[in-house]
């Protein structure tokens, strides 16, 4: 008889709970791969995560570590106080766009611009999920949402946010890049990239975020094979996977 081989396992990092999201939602995907890096670098006893408002709102029923919830917008300043407290401690924030590039954004350019060594998680789905749908600061040009029916009119709404591009400018950032979660490959490209920024933070170099290109099939009005589909020929163009900011350390390391 042959010996019982564990394919896959749920992280230790994550509690063995049904979750909220809706069905084919990629924030699942991110926990998991969030939940895996953690138990792989043993931080789980030393993490403290900082929930946002939106679909992550529940994030600390997930992760089975500390967790606080920080109102609208404001978990960058949260994870700010918390590390500046607790520098021994590994303080991430999870994040939509609707949180961190809308109400929050005054929070995570002037984090990123102090280089507050802390790790960030965008998740980038265009729109507002938890409300219903609405335009947010990442919805495309002539994307059709429950607030802009006739698609996102750039002259009158004017043009998408690009975070990753926008925060790469400022000094204090150390690590800044895009990944996506559409595909296996890009899947495991997010893996790696959240480990990198993981151990930027280790290793005391300053701000990281990763931006994590995600799908809401209830609110693009699609099956989770089709927004798939939609998130690589239509967000991937206009927000391009890549390294936007990597500090001369971290291009070093062998991650």
């Amino acid at each position: 008889m042959l010996d019982e081989v564990v394919v896959y396992q749920r992280p230790q990092s994550l509690e063995e709970c049904a979750t909220h999201y809706c069905p084919g939602c990629t924030h699942g995907v991110a926990h998991r791969l969030i939940a895996e890096v953690i138990d792989e670098m043993g931080l789980r006893e030393r993490m403290i995560g900082v929930a946002s408002v939106g679909c992550s709102v529940f994030a600390y029923n997930y992760f089975d570590f500390d967790f606080v919830q920080a109102p609208h917008g404001r978990a960058p300043a949260m994870a700010t106080g918390i590390k500046r407290v607790l520098p021994d401690r590994i303080v991430m924030t999870y994040q939509g766009d609707g949180d961190m590039a809308s109400i929050g954004m005054g929070e995570i350019v002037h984090a990123a611009a102090r280089g507050e060594n802390i790790t960030v998680f965008f998740l980038n789905n265009a729109n507002y999920g938890m409300t219903g749908g609405q335009m947010a600061p990442t919805t495309l040009p002539g994307q059709q949402t429950t607030s802009s029916p006739k698609g996102r009119d750039v002259e009158t709404q004017g043009y998408p946010v690009r975070a990753s591009e926008l925060l790469a400018t400022l000094e204090g950032a150390s690590y800044v890049v895009r990944r996506s979660l559409h595909d296996p490959k890009n899947i495991r490209m997010a893996k790696k990239a959240i480990r990198t920024a993981f151990e930027v933070q280790v290793r005391g170099l300053g701000f990281s975020m990763i931006e994590l290109l995600s799908i809401c099939p209830t609110n693009w009005g699609m099956t989770p094979v089709q927004s798939l589909h939609w998130l690589e020929e239509h967000m991937i163009p206009y927000y391009p996977i890549g390294d936007y900011k990597v500090h001369p350390i971290v291009a070093e390391l062998k991650i």
